[in-house]
């Protein structure tokens, strides 16, 4: 009863998991690095696998590990089912082997990030088949070169609150696609345009939950070109019952009386073979440095040319003819010249008279 009630979520059958195989131990299924744990659970195993750098986990008889990179036995035996259905010690909801069988997985499946360019595969939440952790910010690339778009599927999805969320992203530009969280899961396919989608995962630091399972598959042109061919055959036929959205817009219908849960479609409109080219930031920083000196340059050059019109400060001659010349252009001081100069030209003549007695008047 446990192991279908574990499997329901889905782990059993989903394609991280490779199947149960017998081990005899000569050679040994999985002949990489082993460990024994009393608290053994499914992501335990395969994170200690992941950090040794191994592309597979196994688990047997609930409470041993082993890592290797290719499994020694091609096929994994007809009553696998059955056989590996011993719980886990740390986790009694998980399958961990049985004696002399063994159960392995991809070391992908429950990483917290990765990079998937075949045309198809499965991710999952960070530290899945367990609760993702807190505090996780994860990103994971599906690019796949030649595909017109890339289909999603969420085949299980529990968040726990609004604030942990599963954000589709297109690759090029970046642009928000599709946001999920406990009060709007994902309920259909989802048909993103284009061959590059980041998909980000992010959780707080309460209240964790089980995550996400999401299949993806690419979709090449010519099946493009070939779906594109049955939806206007398609739309010829229900053309009477009403107008149809416009491309690049997004349909979302009500939900029907008898309980089918509302269909999503996101459409990118942007190119993903042609990326908006935005400006780099130190253009524009360069850009306006040019501006200020230019505006600076002109306010200097305004500044000379008035400093060289105006006219200039006087100052004291010691001569009285400089002193006319100098001082007769400032009508301020053409007030004060004539009594100025006499009283200097007193002061000048008993000064002389002081100076020589041979010196004549």
């Amino acid at each position: 009863g446990i192991y279908w009630k574990y499997c329901s979520i889905p782990t059993c059958q989903m394609p991280g998991n490779l199947g149960c195989f017998r081990d005899s131990g000569n050679p040994p299924t999985l002949p990489g690095k082993s460990e024994i744990d009393n608290k053994l659970t499914i992501q335990n195993c395969i994170s200690f696998c992941r950090k040794q750098r191994y592309k597979l986990a196994g688990m047997e008889s609930g409470y041993a590990c082993f890592c290797g990179n290719e499994v020694e036995v091609q096929e994994p035996s007809d009553s696998s089912n059955m056989e590996c259905n011993h719980v886990c010690f740390g986790d009694h909801t998980q399958p961990c082997g049985g004696d002399g069988w063994i159960i392995v997985f991809d070391t992908r499946v429950g990483a917290c990030g990765g990079n998937y360019t075949s045309p198809s595969g499965v991710i999952y939440s960070p530290d899945f088949p367990d609760k993702y952790g807190a505090s996780r910010v994860c990103y994971w690339t599906v690019q796949v070169p030649g595909s017109s778009a890339i289909l999603f599927n969420f085949t299980f999805f529990d968040i726990s609150d609004q604030t942990d969320m599963v954000e589709l992203l297109d690759g090029y530009t970046n642009q928000v696609v599709a946001r999920f969280d406990w009060r709007s899961p994902p309920r259909e396919l989802l048909n993103v345009t284009g061959d590059f989608v980041i998909l980000y995962f992010y959780s707080d630091r309460t209240n964790q939950a089980q995550g996400f399972a999401l299949l993806y598959q690419a979709i090449r042109i010519q099946d493009s070109r070939a779906a594109e061919s049955g939806d206007e055959d398609e739309n010829e036929a229900t053309s009477t019952l009403g107008p149809h959205l416009a491309s690049g817009v997004t349909e979302r219908p009500n939900s029907t009386s008898s309980g089918r849960s509302s269909q999503f479609r996101y459409v990118i409109t942007s190119s993903p073979g042609n990326p908006e080219h935005n400006m780099p930031v130190w253009t524009i920083y360069a850009l306006a440095a040019l501006l200020i000196l230019t505006v600076i340059a002109m306010v200097a050059k305004l500044l000379l040319h008035v400093t060289v019109k105006s006219p200039n400060i006087p100052t004291v001659s010691g001569s009285d003819s400089c002193s006319q010349s100098t001082v007769s252009s400032e009508p301020w001081i053409i007030l004060y010249r004539p009594s100025t100069i006499s009283v200097f030209k007193k002061k000048l003549k008993s000064h002389h008279s002081d100076l020589s007695p041979l010196v004549g008047h």
